[in-house]
């Protein structure tokens, strides 16, 4: 969401660029109402989050299964004072009910037509810059800061540039924080600061320096900082340094926000687009690649789908994972898995994450990355798992991998694998174990071939169970089994006949022994 103090009334705003060919269709007589803030809607339930003064964008995605809703969202955007809505036709819904145009008409209610030739980025972009001029024209000083940042602002700049110019227009080292204390930017007049500046330039956090924080909406969105050099007492450059810092912090919290919200609405459509593959659905190849491309992703080559969801035996396994939470699923992988293949997808989906990933990862540079995300997760404390699939080879083979990651992923949770990630080439016989839902099915097999050695209480069977799973994965190898155990042959072969008398003849019978081996592999992974 982007807020603005002050603000533009409707019929100003639709005067920007990238609004000047949009049509008004309803509540002509509400255009004066004020622009205060502009908000993009990405979900149904939009209304806990929306505030009086705002103008709001969509695309119409959250309604497209019932457009008539749009009726009674017109009513409650205007009970809560909005200014308007702005919608773009044609791609989830095709044209506005009769009822909804009634309804904004009886109210005053502006509702407009936003062509698809300009993203919701560069209309709020556009309609920032012009609060942003209205704000900044009051005073000659002013007026400076306003023109040196609106090209930024224009320009598409981030918090590096705007800390740049911040360090040039005062002459002092500038600092950029965000909310939790981290340093997004930090930059001198000479240029912007290398890591050992930057260290040196937290521990002057504590002395004489001027501070003014970033807030937008009543949130604290960061702090800019205007540091002495070497700890020496703060001369301004300004008289009114602290003004212009204030005009900063102004321009940082649209440039802040702008970026959350471009981001959120891309978060959206990159999740969609991993949504409509997993799914099946019928895309164009071509236009599957090109918007890849677009997000950054490189879906040409042999891929591997990768489910990862949260460890329900972790610490918060009895916390249900919200929609920020897997968010930062996702951003924690996507992070952990951009230090071995940069053009990787990630996104919350699917009640956890999904990524696909360059098959030419090894293990090893897959297990290092759940390493790190585990690393991360365990300070929220989470944990995560991960299966993943075999090879694909193309966009449509992408559903067949979703299936296989998440079965990998089943067969992981059901037999409690503690490995943080699964293949699925390696759940063999598991596979079919996994589709057996009746865990007292499972128990009693396992009693029923056993006997007493499935009894997991006693240090005896245990032994006993782990000589007979060596002598059955040596396939009865006695001199192989016996330095694999430490034992003396002879101490094996007592054994051997101590386990035929408790379990049967399973060195005369191979169905025996198959069954030896499942039960004992069924009780080593699941609590039986």
């Amino acid at each position: 969401m982007a807020s603005m103090q002050g603000g533009l009334s409707v019929r100003d705003v639709l005067r920007v660029g990238s609004l000047s060919d949009a049509r008004v269709v309803a509540g002509w007589d509400g255009l004066d109402r004020i622009v205060q803030r502009m908000n993009v809607m990405e979900v149904p339930d939009v209304l806990p989050w929306v505030k009086a003064g705002e103008l709001l964008l969509t695309t119409g995605y959250p309604l497209r299964e019932d457009p008539e809703s749009l009726t009674e969202l017109v009513k409650d955007l205007d009970r809560r004072g909005l200014a308007g809505l702005a919608i773009k036709l044609g791609r989830y819904i095709d044209e506005l009910p009769e009822s909804t145009l009634l309804a904004a008409a009886e109210r005053d209610f502006p509702v407009i037509l936003v062509g698809n030739q300009f993203g919701f980025d560069d209309i709020m972009n556009e309609v920032l810059t012009e609060v942003l001029h209205n704000q900044t024209v009051a005073t000659a000083r002013s007026e400076e800061v306003h023109q040196a940042l609106l090209g930024i602002v224009l320009a598409g700049g981030g918090l590096s540039e705007v800390g740049q110019k911040a360090a040039t227009l005062l002459a002092t080292t500038v600092m950029i924080e965000d909310q939790a204390g981290r340093v997004e930017s930090a930059a001198t007049p000479a240029g912007e600061c290398t890591a050992d500046e930057l260290e040196r330039l937290g521990a002057l956090r504590g002395s004489e320096h001027i501070a003014v924080p970033i807030v937008a909406g009543g949130a604290r969105l960061g702090t800019i900082r205007a540091l002495p050099e070497d700890g020496a007492r703060m001369v301004p450059a300004y008289p009114d340094m602290t003004t212009v810092l204030e005009r900063l912090s102004t321009v940082a919290a649209l440039v802040i926000i702008r970026q959350q919200a471009v981001a959120g609405v891309e978060a959206r459509y990159k999740a969609d687009l991993v949504r409509d593959l997993i799914e099946g659905r019928k895309l164009e190849v071509s236009r599957v690649h090109s918007q890849a491309h677009g997000f950054g992703w490189d879906l040409r080559r042999d891929l591997v789908v990768c489910m990862i969801e949260y460890d329900v035996t972790g610490p918060a396994a009895k916390t249900a994972p919200t929609l920020e939470s897997l968010d930062q699923l996702a951003d924690t992988w996507r992070k952990a898995l951009r230090e071995y293949d940069e053009p990787a997808a990630c996104v919350a989906a699917s009640g956890g994450a999904v990524a696909l990933v360059g098959a030419h990862l090894t293990r090893e540079q897959l297990a290092d990355a759940a390493a790190r995300a585990t690393r991360t997760l365990k300070s929220a404390g989470r944990a995560s798992r991960i299966g993943v699939s075999r090879a694909i080879r193309e966009v449509a083979e992408i559903p067949s991998g979703f299936s296989q990651a998440r079965r990998s992923l089943a067969v992981s949770r059901q037999f409690d694998h503690r490995d943080e990630v699964t293949y699925f080439d390696d759940l063999g016989v598991y596979r079919l174990l996994s589709l057996i839902p009746d865990g007292a099915e499972l128990r009693d097999y396992v009693t029923e071939v056993l006997g007493p050695l499935a009894n997991d209480d006693s240090d005896d069977a245990a032994d006993l169970r782990e000589t007979l799973l060596v002598l059955l994965e040596t396939n009865l190898n006695v001199a192989k089994s016996a330095r694999l155990l430490h034992f003396h042959y002879n101490t094996l072969r007592y054994r051997i006949g101590k386990l035929e008398r408790l379990v049967g003849p399973f060195s005369q019978d191979a169905n025996l022994r198959l069954n030896l081996l499942l039960a004992l592999h069924v009780l080593h992974l699941r609590a039986v």
